[in-house]
């Protein structure tokens, strides 16, 4: 009788712990705590600026970078290094270069390249920045340091020189050099302005890496102000030249190193406003990144607005069959996401289906659909893959915990043919335009690869080693849930997988 009664104790403690009829489900919250930045790191009490990748003899990925804080002096951005074998950890080595004085063409510093020459010796080109105009020679130009092991770094001043004729004073910077085999001398590009075509990057030739001749513009595509941080490189017997103006990284196509270049109709591989910003490339292990940096967050946190520099963000480069890029996350990740979370799922508002993997949502007009998978672990991978409407929006939900029982909405937008995250609700993403977005073009009864890599805040989106969007989601972190969610549409998610550090 009395395990009767036991027995009959529990069923009825369990019938109390359903919800009412009608009533959504919830999942409990789960402890949460921060973690070390790892896979996106930035200096302590600092961000990291401008990137300048190099690969060592013997496999490591340096990234030299332009140091920013918030309390910039008359002098600012040194250049300070990471370097990592794996993209998943990173040493930091602190300062390489300083800038100079204000009597010196560089008080402030800005980005640039470091590369080996063909004797062994290591050559950093800069650009030097001075406001005062450097007595009526203009305020910026390129500098040259040398180095034997890449840690003690000497200033050579002699071999600074500023713009050429036509071209502007002010706006002369981010030297990239490299031996060209074709050519059996040095390449060195750099932005400049043109003052009859505008933006450019401007090519200069050397046999010694101190004098430099002028051979005109490399690309002049009459569109911009700038064309920052150029880098230069082939995949697949294309080359590839990258460049960054408008907060944001573009990249132009051609059959040869010489051009001429043409950009693709969708020519952007990250966000817009300073989510991805500066990247150049590196060749590591017979793979290609292009390592760039998130913004830090702008005056309120998930407005979809960013501020120059934040944390260090590398992109695994991939070549489609039609010569496009693509960007998907790191593989040297799976090495340390190998721990599966179990699949937990349960319906929270609209017409909600479950069913192993899967979740399928429907919404009419005017009405969306949400499902919630628990607390979102500080750091983790999930991947599933994705259906929706073509004129509908859907993806990723965050909140729902009970100090915050509200959601807000990373959008698979298909009616605008964006991704965007900016921290509005569910119920308002059709009321606002998009300020942080990727551009992807969804079409009808496609099935999408989805990838979220999240680091505390940090949600980089990647889909279909097409297109990311790398932002910011404040609302993701301190215990809040993750969820999936339809807006006006049906959409599907199924194959979830959520993988964890060991």
């Amino acid at each position: 009788m009395r395990k009767h009664l036991a027995l009959l104790a529990a069923l009825f403690l369990a019938i109390l712990a359903l919800p009412a009829c009608g009533a959504p489900a919830t999942l409990p919250d789960e402890p949460y705590e921060p973690v070390e930045y790892r896979l996106y790191p930035a200096p302590e009490g600092a961000y990291v600026g401008d990137t300048m990748p190099f690969v060592t003899e013997d496999g490591v990925l340096e990234l030299y970078y332009l140091y920013d804080t918030d309390h910039n002096g008359q002098g600012y951005h040194p250049i300070y290094m990471y370097s990592t074998t794996d993209l998943c950890s990173y040493e930091d080595h602190g300062l390489m270069l300083n800038f100079g004085l204000m009597s010196d063409p560089d008080p402030a510093i800005g980005t640039g390249s470091v590369m080996q020459d063909r004797d062994g010796l290591y050559h950093l080109f800069y650009t030097g920045h001075n406001d005062t105009g450097n007595n009526g020679k203009g305020r910026e130009c390129v500098m040259h340091a040398t180095s034997t092991d890449r840690v003690n770094w000497t200033k050579i001043p002699e071999d600074t020189f500023f713009s050429p004729d036509g071209y502007s004073k002010d706006d002369f910077r981010d030297p990239e050099v490299f031996w060209s085999d074709a050519d059996q001398c040095y390449w060195m590009l750099i932005a400049a302005r043109d003052n009859v075509q505008g933006g450019v990057v401007a090519k200069y030739t050397s046999t010694d890496l101190k004098t430099w001749d002028f051979q005109g513009n490399l690309f002049a595509p009459h569109d911009q102000f700038m064309l920052e941080c150029p880098d230069l490189f082939e995949m697949g017997g294309t080359y590839y030249l990258t460049y960054s103006w408008d907060c944001v990284t573009y990249y132009a196509m051609a059959d040869s190193p010489d051009g001429p270049f043409t950009t693709p109709r969708n020519n952007v591989l990250d966000g817009t406003g300073f989510v991805f910003y500066a990247a150049k490339t590196a060749e590591l292990n017979g793979v290609r990144y292009l390592c760039g940096w998130l913004g830090r967050a702008g005056l309120t946190s998930d407005s979809g607005i960013y501020q120059w520099a934040g944390n260090l963000l590398n992109h695994q480069l991939i070549r489609h069959d039609d010569g496009t890029l693509g960007v998907c996350a790191p593989e040297t990740f799976s090495s340390v996401f190998t721990q599966e979370k179990p699949f937990q799922a349960v319906k929270k508002e609209g017409s909600v289906k479950i069913k192993d993997t899967t979740i399928t949502l429907s919404a009419e007009d005017d009405a969306f659909a949400l499902a919630d998978m628990g607390t979102r672990p500080a750091t983790m991978i999930l991947e599933c893959d994705v259906t929706l409407d073509a004129d509908g929006r859907a993806g990723f939900a965050f909140g729902g915990s009970e100090a915050d029982e509200t959601y807000t909405a990373l959008c698979l937008d298909a009616e605008r043919g964006l991704v965007h995250y900016e921290g509005y609700q569910i119920s308002q993403l059709a009321l606002f335009d998009p300020q942080c977005y990727t551009r992807f073009d969804f079409a009808e009864g496609e099935t999408y690869h989805v990838t979220l890599v999240c680091e505390n805040e940090i949600v980089i989106t990647y889909i279909d080693g097409v297109k990311a969007l790398s932002c910011r989601i404040n609302h993701s972190t301190g215990g809040a849930h993750i969820g999936v969610f339809s807006d006006g549409c049906n959409a599907e998610f199924s194959n979830f997988s959520i993988r964890l550090p060991q």
